[in-house]
């Protein structure tokens, strides 16, 4: 197939595996965040798509082809899909980059990480077991994990292509039927990937995916009364309304909401290992990443070397259009880009001071949503800085005494997401890893939310439940008891 077709005008939603436009026939215009025009459109899904997308789904579940699959036949459409991926993932890459702006070599690597997924779910399918359990004589008593039925999936623009596989392949590895809504500012890859899944031969209802606005199609994804369980990536604002949907049709779900992780580095770190990472976690994907590490906490003893020495990375990074593979490109959108100056702009005296800034490339298109990168700091435990998400290329610097307050400071956000600590005694690294308050820590290392096969999600504001790993199956599923009396 052609997948770079899929960067032309809309195909409009998968439905029941047919390709059809909105109920109202409207478009939404896709625009390149490197040079904000419109070079693409979707399909302006409404309810009427939605609630068609949940029925296909339902009659896939109860009964259709895609119920009546073996969880070993799951698995290898799984499977194939990620063979198939990896064959056009040039291709994907493309159109990943040109549709969010983050630098080909980013989209290459989240093609990589989008077919992982389907690969580590399709081994994972028929790997699900359930226990026996000891009760009363004359019983045999176990358990088992039962798909939920249809599941609604919301996600973000950041990682379009990784999104769909990370939240899609484990409840398809279940059993169970999806109805996609991608986020409207950035969703070709996830129509060119469903494409794909038709080519692998998914049965009809297994995939679908509605586009549209988030207040629109995705409020009435998440309010459906057919939607058995719920998926979401995004703000914690919109995480309230997803919440509050889901509670109010009683069902559960799965929230991951962003976050304001620390790294933490002690004197004793090993600083030519450290150094690289500070930086590359905040930049990557121009630091629109949940799990970015957007603060360095840094022992005062070596406070000045290290952000001198952080300060001459900076000062060398560039942002650039998607296709000259800098260190970063344009951000998703106009808004965007204002949020993360603003907060840029709050950095202009005592309690946030800006130490260096990297440069925007003079050849990135006139009109397109740029971010040099920023070096703050020091920046005050109360600043803004130091407790709000930026999501963008800002790194706040702040410094600590000791393991009681680096701890201290690194738990004093509403966040709870992912953490790094750096320090050559292993003491001080189990003992600070254990006390951070939130979902995933690295010691001696940072990985935004890196590895398939690591459980992932946060606590407090950043949300709740797990994806990645055999965690996210359970996700997916319910556990059932089965109580045989015989005799």
């Amino acid at each position: 197939m052609n997948v770079a077709a899929n960067i032309k005008p809309a195909r409009g939603c998968l439905i029941a595996n047919t390709w059809r436009p909105a109920a109202i026939g409207k478009t939404i215009p896709v625009v390149s965040p490197s040079d904000g025009k419109a070079f693409a459109e979707i399909a302006a899904g409404e309810a009427a798509d939605v609630d068609a997308a949940v029925k296909a789904a339902r009659a896939a579940f109860d009964g259709g082809s895609w119920s009546k699959l073996t969880a070993t036949e799951r698995g290898r459409l799984l499977m194939k899909l990620g063979e198939l991926i990896s064959a056009n993932a040039e291709a994907l890459a493309q159109i990943e980059a040109r549709d969010t702006g983050k630098p080909m070599k980013q989209a290459r690597a989240d093609m990589v990480a989008a077919a992982r997924y389907f690969e580590y779910y399709g081994g994972a399918a028929d790997k699900v077991h359930g226990e026996t359990i000891p009760f009363m004589a004359g019983y045999n008593v176990q358990t088992v994990r039962d798909p939920y039925g249809v599941t609604g999936h919301i996600i973000p623009w950041n990682y379009p292509a990784q999104m769909f596989g990370r939240t899609l392949a484990p409840a398809l590895a279940m059993g169970n039927a999806t109805v996609m809504k991608p986020a409207e500012e950035a969703c070709l890859t996830p129509l060119a990937i469903a494409d794909l899944a038709l080519e692998a031969g998914f049965p009809e209802g297994a995939i679908n995916v509605v586009t549209g606005l988030g207040h629109v199609a995705g409020a009435a994804l998440s309010e459906h009364r057919g939607v058995d369980f719920l998926s979401f990536t995004g703000s914690p604002e919109v995480g309230v309304l997803i919440q509050i949907a889901a509670a109010k049709n009683h069902i559960g779900c799965t929230l991951e909401l962003g976050g304001k992780s620390p790294q933490v580095v002690f004197e004793d770190a090993d600083l030519e290992a450290a150094l690289p990472v500070l930086a590359g976690a905040i930049v990557q994907n121009g630091g629109q990443t949940c799990s970015a590490g957007s603060r360095a906490l840094i022992q005062k003893s070596v406070y000045d070397k290290v952000v001198s020495a952080l300060a001459e990375r900076f000062s060398q990074l560039t942002a650039a259009s998607y296709d000259e593979d800098a260190d970063l490109g344009a951000l998703i959108s106009a808004k965007q880009k204002m949020r993360v100056e603003s907060f840029i702009g709050e950095a202009n005296g005592p309690g946030a001071e800006i130490i260096t800034r990297g440069k925007v490339s003079a050849s990135a298109p006139e009109g397109g949503f740029y971010v040099a990168p920023a070096l703050i700091g020091p920046v005050a435990e109360t600043h803004r800085l130091a407790k709000d998400e930026v999501f963008g290329p800002v790194l706040s610097c702040i410094p600590f005494t000791d393991e009681a307050d680096a701890i201290r400071i690194a738990n004093d956000t509403e966040y709870g997401l992912v953490a790094g600590i750096w320090s050559r005694d292993a003491g001080r690294l189990m003992r600070v890893g254990k006390a951070m308050r939130c979902g995933q820590v690295f010691l001696n290392g940072y990985g935004a939310g890196g590895g398939i096969e690591l459980p992932f999600g946060g606590v407090r504001k950043s949300g709740h439940g797990r994806e990645k790993g055999f965690a996210a199956l359970h996700e997916f599923s319910q556990l059932k008891t089965l109580v045989h009396n015989h005799g």
